[in-house]
């Protein structure tokens, strides 16, 4: 989607002078938008501002929206096994997930809260949570995550503090500033998109956004530079917890 020609100018000119090298950074972003391509999603427009500034510095950049795929409610990594006769989510996490150094959930208020799409994917991470690297480490160790959220009604704040929540739990590191939203005035008023008052033309949403993407790859580029989180007293290999088999999903 793309973004107004004064916002784009000022991105563009920013990423060029930005030190050090970011080309070696993957990003996949989930928008759990409730519209299937190609109806347009306003928070499509909000997260042109990441986009943009991740693909100026040459990060690869892998776009889901959720509702487009077969991706069946759960937190089990393939609910084939569990009786759905298809699950996209397995080769979206090896594909896209495995290899990214930055995930960012991204989604609409809707009832003051986030979308069954957006919290469907966090359950989907979720199954994975249990993997470990070789260090003994969760999976997502290394990883950074932000939030950014649309609508037009009150709950921004509060859909930030969920998402980010459950993805520091899984393992992802947080960086500050992390989240950016759009929500209008209270009750019924403009979206992200409209022309006439809607979330465009908001310096600071527009300033918060680009805090949270650079500050996403600040932190990336640190923890890949480090090798990743230190592995001293957080290591798995340090612990014995097994258990006999149950069917408790808060298994890692």
């Amino acid at each position: 989607m793309a973004l107004p020609g004064p916002i784009l100018a000022f991105i563009n000119r920013q990423a060029d002078l930005a030190p050090g090298r970011f080309e070696d950074l993957r990003a996949v972003i989930f928008n759990g938008t409730l519209k299937r391509s190609p109806e347009p999603s306003q928070t499509d427009g909000l997260l042109a501002i990441a986009h943009g500034i991740f693909e100026r510095i040459g990060v690869t950049v892998d776009e889901v929206r959720t509702v487009d795929h077969e991706i069946p409610p759960g937190i089990w990594p393939d609910m084939r096994e569990h009786g759905y006769g298809k699950d996209d989510f397995p080769a979206i996490y090896r594909d896209l997930v495995e290899p990214a150094d930055i995930i960012v959930i991204a989604g609409p208020i809707w009832l003051g809260d986030q979308s069954s799409q957006t919290r469907k994917i966090i359950e989907r991470l979720y199954g994975y949570a249990s993997e470990i690297n070789a260090a003994g480490q969760w999976a997502y160790y290394g990883k950074v995550g932000g939030a950014v959220t649309t609508g037009n009604e009150d709950g921004g704040k509060h859909v930030s503090a969920q998402i980010l929540y459950a993805l520091q739990h899984l393992g992802v590191t947080v960086p500050p500033q992390c989240d950016a939203y759009w929500v209008g005035e209270a009750g019924p008023g403009p979206s992200y998109l409209d022309p006439d008052g809607g979330g465009e033309a908001n310096a600071w949403t527009t300033r918060n956004t680009v805090f949270m993407t650079w500050n996403l790859l600040h932190l990336a580029r640190m923890l890949k530079d480090a090798g990743g989180i230190p592995s001293f007293g957080n290591s798995t290999h340090d612990w014995d917890l097994s258990r006999p088999a149950h069917p408790n999903p808060e298994y890692r």
